[in-house]
């Protein structure tokens, strides 16, 4: 009778012997080992989406600037416009007496979120980028509208422009859902960017001039639509899907967009001169 060790040579020389019983076992041990591993892994790891936050405006708005502020703590940085959108990882402290410089170290007091900051290129050919975030990003919670204030009064008419298309997504998204649940609400918040210089207008001049001038692009809308051959009675009868706000209003108010679960929200500040923190505390409390 062989003993112990001879058999373990045997065996050895049987493995190590070209036979098609080995090369069976062989391929079968190198293509379901990995399979196996990874279906372990997938199943171990609980992968979670974290929420996000949309950049957008038009360029030179300071986006790219505040999201460079918020992950490096610095203004002074440089900037230059964005061609393809970027995100960065930032943790909030919902303790809303912190300044975003207090509410990101890891030893903040309170409650931590984690999210995503998601900086659009602002230039019209590229903003393709910005309305696929708002119409196809799962775990949207909130949409920040960068805007000049110093420049607002020369670039009303585009910055009005990009913002109705903004809110009209927007609008659309929650008029699309068929079913009775009212979907999560997506707030917007219009941040009027560069408050600390001279020419910038106050908060609420920011807010009654893009009310008036989103009143008249709808208007000017709807009368294309009835120039291209839509008879009135489609329009009253609320075939005109450029139609922003409250149906058939006379004036535009941003209030009107609560009809469609949507809050928006006007606030001053400084990228240059790290005047953010009312925008931060806007964004901790959406998450």
């Amino acid at each position: 009778m062989p003993t112990p060790m001879e058999q373990l040579i045997e065996y050895i020389e049987y493995i190590l012997t070209p036979s098609t019983p080995v090369f069976v076992v062989g391929a079968l041990i190198v293509v379901l080992v990995p399979i196996i591993v990874h279906i372990f892994v997938t199943q171990s790891t609980p992968y979670t989406s974290l929420p996000s936050v949309v950049l957008v405006g038009p360029p030179g708005a300071g986006k790219t600037a505040l999201l460079t502020l918020l992950e490096r703590g610095d203004a002074a940085i440089s900037t230059h416009t964005s061609q393809v959108p970027q995100s960065i990882e930032l943790t909030v402290s919902v303790d809303q007496h912190l300044s975003f410089r207090e509410a990101v170290k890891d030893d903040a007091p309170g409650e931590h979120k984690k999210f995503l900051l998601v900086d659009t290129p602002g230039h019209g050919k590229l903003r393709n980028f910005a309305m696929d975030s708002l119409v196809a990003r799962e775990g949207l919670k909130g949409i920040v509208f960068m805007l000049d204030a110093a420049t607002l009064d020369e670039n009303l008419a585009a910055t009005a422009n990009y913002l109705y298309e903004v809110l009209l997504a927007l609008q659309k998204r929650v008029s699309s859902v068929k079913t009775s649940k009212t979907p999560s609400a997506i707030n917007v918040l219009i941040a009027a960017n560069k408050s600390d210089l001279f020419t910038a207008l106050p908060a609420t001049l920011v807010k009654s001039n893009l009310e008036a001038e989103l009143g008249r692009i709808r208007k000017s809308r709807s009368k294309g639509l009835l120039a291209s051959g839509v008879g009135i009675d489609d329009v009253d009868n609320g075939e005109n899907d450029d139609w922003l706000g409250e149906y058939g209003s006379e004036k535009f108010t941003f209030g009107q967009m609560q009809e469609f679960n949507l809050e928006v929200d006007i606030v001053g500040g400084s990228v240059t001169e790290g005047k953010v923190d009312k925008w931060w505390h806007w964004v901790s409390e959406r998450l």
